[in-house]
């Protein structure tokens, strides 16, 4: 009897579930190749999630100021399609299969992040540590829990046991940091944090990377900037820093590329 009623109420299920997302998120993170690659990567990084009036979602923000963790579940806006195995950036053993992984890339492609609430005003969440890409529908909202949430003890599963995996240490040359320092100061871009924190997890051609080996360098790509590096050992060499631009595409005088022109300008190549 109870098999059978566990077999009615699962067709009786819908084919279908409807979710209205509650807002939106607006932030500086325009694309996929800008997230974060580790929670860590993303201190810092500021954020709004504004809910949609209408709804008395001013009532549901009721005592949420009081928590300064939020878990955000949203849905990957930007993804089509998914594969059973993927390949994640710190696997080095082969494909994984993705309900092992934290691929954006699953059936529902649905999201979860913690990030840092800083205050709300009105319907406006303003947030840090936010991985998370512009225009991203949000689902949901809820209060980060240390005592129920954080388990310390648990496992790290495949990462632990299959793939032990140093990391690399990325060093700058002096004209690379001193270029990685004007593209912050000019742009906002944590050009740095970038770097190190993909190659870190290490210097080779990987699909969920942005790296290139042009044989006597290696090139990294972080948004339409690109990064010269080599590898020796253990350590990452980075030694310099220049627009991923072409001079053609730099000349029609459009002003979000002027840090570029500004760039290639003390830097000419």
């Amino acid at each position: 009897m109870v098999l059978g009623a566990a077999v009615y109420n699962r067709r009786a299920m819908p084919q279908q579930l409807i979710l209205d997302p509650i807002g939106y998120l607006r932030s500086p993170l325009a694309d996929k190749f800008e997230a974060a690659r580790q929670p860590s990567a993303a201190a810092g990084t500021a954020a709004q999630i504004e809910l949609l009036p209408g709804r008395h979602f001013e009532f549901a923000l009721a005592d949420l100021g009081q928590w300064e963790l939020l878990w955000i579940i949203f849905w990957f806006h930007l993804n089509e399609g998914w594969r059973p195995k993927v390949l994640p950036p710190r696997s080095t053993s082969g494909r994984k299969g993705v309900f092992a992984t934290r691929s954006p890339h699953r059936p529902n492609p649905i999201g979860l992040s913690v990030v840092r609430l800083e205050r709300i005003d009105g319907l406006t969440l303003h947030i840090r540590d936010s991985d998370i890409l512009d225009g991203t529908p949000i689902l949901d909202i809820k209060p980060y829990i240390a005592y129920s949430d954080a388990h310390p003890e648990a496992g790290s599963g495949w990462l632990e046991n299959a793939d032990p995996l140093q990391a690399y240490a990325v060093r700058f040359e002096p004209l690379a940091d001193e270029q990685a320092s004007w593209v912050e100061t000019h742009t906002g871009l944590a050009l740095r944090e970038r770097i190190q924190s993909t190659l870190t997890l290490g210097p080779e051609p990987h699909p969920y990377r942005r790296i290139r080996n042009l044989g006597e360098w290696m090139q990294l790509a972080v948004k339409e900037w690109r990064v010269r590096f080599t590898v020796a050992g253990r350590d990452v060499h980075v030694h310099e820093i220049y627009s991923g631009f072409k001079a053609a595409q730099l000349a029609n005088g459009d002003e979000p590329r002027q840090p570029h022109r500004d760039f290639n300008a003390r830097w000419p190549r």
